[in-house]
């Protein structure tokens, strides 16, 4: 194996190329338009360009992959994770070119990356499953006379995929239908098959995970557990390992069933087998026939390289070690940086300012930070919403929580919305820390959550707002203050500043408390921020946007606030009456469905569009009665942020469900 295409894009074709240069392997990145200038195209060995800019007109195109292959001379494929790592035909296509698949024997792909098939062979190993239906039949009267059969609550799935697409929660009969064609939907658009199973939903329980590995000789072992119970839209977004709720007898049952699947399928190479685990009961969900994004955090236990195993094991080397000679140590966490905000909502930009944590501070807890991230870097609404993945490795969970806080702290992302601050949110809560999170944590916690995050942002508004206003002051010592005032979700907080020369300025805002502080640093970008006798670190810079042009991005303490600088607008707007009867697009996507028609009278909450975005289906519903007076947009149409959807004769505001 000389030179690997890597059928991928983003952090994971960066750490695919890591390991092959370090094992002297070549390897030749592929791109579509919108990637062309991305960091996994500079860091291959040779690139090929794709051409299209959605999935399907590149990193989908089978015929174009291998002509990739053909071009650049490569003899091996690697496909990541996504897009066609779990397609056994696209697996077969590579090994029928003569070409080396890094990743398990199409047969294992088909018995095992379908839903339906891995639990009816995991039926034959004694591998514990949920009752549910998983026939050819799938008519909507068989799935109601199947769900009556099981009861509620039960969960639609889409037997092919992942990444929580095509999943609906069911918890009355009624709700059967809607979830059927809403999941059913979302599975074609994501997977090009729409077939569904249903199961019985347990509403508590844990998401544990078991990394299996096996090589062409007959060896499967298991490397352990990882907990993914916090998600959104199930969706994860922290990892760990090993689990709060697992101990030594527990992880050796679960690994063993896990085993026991892998090798009944005749698997070779590196799986991850999925349960439901509520006390000490576990349940298969899936077994994703792959690598994981969480790999990171087995990497991190066992102090092996994954993905090193997975090319050895596809060059046919038995694997280099025995289950009795894994080793763990400490504990491991990762989460999801997600260009997305508090709402779990997908957002596009481009990344205006971008400062990793220093990997030096934390030589106590090692960090990675696995990313394809750059100052420029234009974040598209082709592909998934995770922007990169931080990792730190501990003595004990404790440690490694507050070590993963500080570096999320330290990171800064400037120019568009990210879940960076939700995530210190959610691994300093208490329920989070003492490891009693489940799957139902984002559920019951998130308004908690959110209405944490929004007053530290109102605290960070309070503190370093007027940092957005002071490029545009005169450093010049100066008598007389002038007045500005700033707006965050809303509300207006009025200031008056005046320069006292030499960099420093005398803040006084509308309640009377007056301050100074002096700001080292360019206009836009980071800076240090002196209040009194301590300096912080302030990340400010204006984010030019077609509604307002005088937006602004801060990030200090943990925390981001979006402030819009309204010192030179009129006190009352004669735009606002207009924008009260329009709803807008609150992120790209396509619309899939218009429920809207003109004349037709809405009430709050009723749903008005469907738009896929970042690969998930979100319903635009207004919060306010209204009537339509217009639709601007039609099925299949890419809208973008602000983008006028609908118009209506009366006020209403948008909201939007995913």
């Amino acid at each position: 194996m000389k030179r690997i295409l890597i059928a991928n894009r983003g952090e994971i074709a960066r750490r695919i190329i890591a390991t092959a240069r370090r094992m002297g392997i070549e390897t030749v990145a592929v791109y579509s338009e919108p990637d062309a200038d991305a960091l996994h195209v500079r860091e291959a060995t040779v690139a090929f360009a794709l051409g299209g800019r959605t999935s399907a007109e590149s990193y989908l195109r089978v015929d174009r992959l291998l002509e990739a292959a053909r071009a650049t001379g490569a003899d091996a494929v690697h496909p990541g994770y996504g897009f066609l790592s779990e397609d056994a035909t696209f697996a077969r296509a590579v090994q029928d070119a003569g070409l080396t698949w890094i990743g398990p024997p199409p047969a294992a792909i088909r018995a095992l990356g379908s839903k339906s098939a891995a639990k009816a062979l995991a039926a034959q190993h004694d591998v514990p499953c949920l009752p549910g239906y998983a026939g050819d039949d799938q008519s909507e009267a068989r799935f109601a006379t199947e769900a009556a059969r099981i009861g509620c609550p039960l969960m639609v799935k889409a037997v092919a995929g992942g990444g929580g697409r095509g999943m609906r929660l069911v918890e009355d009969a009624a709700q059967l239908p809607a979830a059927l064609a809403s999941a059913r939907s979302e599975a074609l658009a994501g997977f090009g098959n729409g077939d569904l199973l249903i199961e019985r939903a347990l509403l508590h329980p844990r998401h544990v995970e078991v990394q299996v590995f096996a090589d062409a000789h007959g060896h499967v072992i298991h490397l352990g557990e990882r907990d993914c119970s916090v998600q959104r839209r199930h969706q994860k977004i922290i990892e760990e390992a090993p689990s709060p709720a697992v101990d030594a007898d527990l992880r050796e049952r679960m690994g063993a069933c896990a085993v026991a699947l892998a090798r009944a399928a005749g698997y070779v190479g590196a799986g991850t087998v999925e349960f439901l685990l509520e006390g000490d009961q576990f349940y298969l969900m899936e077994m994703n026939t792959r690598l994981q994004v969480e790999h990171p955090v087995t990497e991190a236990l066992t102090g092996l390289d994954l993905v090193e195993w997975q090319i050895r094991v596809a060059r046919g080397e038995p694997l280099p070690l025995t289950q009795s000679q894994v080793q763990f140590s400490g504990h491991a966490i990762e989460v999801r940086l997600c260009a997305e905000d508090e709402q779990f909502h997908p957002h596009t930009g481009r990344v205006r300012h971008f400062a990793p944590p220093q990997a030096a501070a934390f030589s106590a807890a090692p960090l990675r930070f696995d990313h394809a991230l750059t100052e420029g870097t234009e974040v598209s609404p082709y592909y998934d919403a995770m922007l990169g993945k931080l990792i730190v490795h501990a003595d004990t969970r404790a440690a490694a929580i507050d070590q993963l806080i500080a570096a999320l702290r330290q990171l800064e992302v400037l120019g568009l919305p990210t879940n960076r601050a939700f995530l210190i949110e959610c691994l300093q809560h208490p329920r989070f820390r003492s490891g009693q999170a489940l799957i139902s944590f984002l559920t019951t916690d998130v308004e908690g959550l959110r209405a944490e995050l929004h007053a530290r942002e109102r605290l960070l508004h309070e503190r370093f707002g007027v940092l957005c206003v002071l490029g545009d002051a005169s450093p010049l010592p100066c008598p007389y203050p002038a007045p500005r005032r700033l707006r965050h979700r809303g509300d207006e907080r009025g200031v008056s500043i005046r320069s006292l020369g030499n960099g420093w300025w005398q803040v006084r805002g509308d309640d009377g408390e007056c301050s100074t502080l002096q700001r080292q640093g360019l206009p836009d970008g980071a800076a240090w921020v002196t209040t009194g006798s301590t300096a912080r670190r302030v990340a400010a810079i204006a984010v030019p946007t077609a509604d307002s042009p005088r937006r602004w991005h801060l990030q200090a303490e943990g925390v981001d606030a979006w402030l819009d600088d309204v010192s030179f607008e009129p006190p009352a707007q004669a735009g606002q009456a207009q924008a009260a009867t329009e709803l807008r697009a609150p992120f790209n996507g396509k619309v899939l469905k218009i429920a809207a028609q003109p004349g037709q009278a809405m009430t709050a909450g009723e749903v008005a569009l469907v738009i896929e975005s970042m690969k998930l289906e979100h319903s635009l519903a207004p919060r306010a009665d209204g009537v339509v007076a217009e639709v601007l947009v039609s099925v299949g149409q890419q809208v973008a942020p602000g983008q006028l959807l609908l118009r209506f004769a009366a006020p209403v505001k948008a909201e939007a469900t995913a």
